[in-house]
């Protein structure tokens, strides 16, 4: 097993990434910490693809020099998947900031718990 696991190293690093973001996402009452929680969750499903789209020896599918087999290049699909993944989560990161702003004008707390009690309170 711990042969295994030197030689996909790329996917263990992936999968404590995902185990740190998601208990930080889970056990912080401070907002901006939930958000710090997700980013680092997406950025380790971004590595986990990367890591499953390489392919050792092979190059980026851009045919240059003539040669067209198949082996020759990599799968260009979890690169766009990346790319993609990345613009979405950052446009969403811009909407839970902006969002948790709007949070701190109206109640003075980033606390969770503390809004959800004023939340209540109000008979929201």
């Amino acid at each position: 097993m711990g042969g295994n696991l030197l030689s996909n190293y790329g996917e263990a690093i992936a999968m404590i990434l995902f185990g740190i973001g998601i208990s930080n996402l889970l056990l912080q009452k401070n907002l901006i910490k939930k958000i710090i929680g997700l980013n680092i969750m997406d950025t380790a499903v971004y590595l986990f693809l990367a890591e499953k789209g390489f392919i050792m020896g092979r190059k980026a599918p851009i045919v240059v020099d003539g040669i067209q087999a198949v082996e020759s290049y990599i799968n260009p699909v979890p690169s766009g998947l990346v790319l993609t993944g990345i613009v979405v989560s950052v446009s969403v990161t811009a909407l839970m900031l902006s969002l948790t702003i709007r949070l701190y004008r109206r109640y003075h707390t980033l606390d969770l718990d503390e809004i959800s009690a004023r939340l209540k309170k109000e008979g929201l």
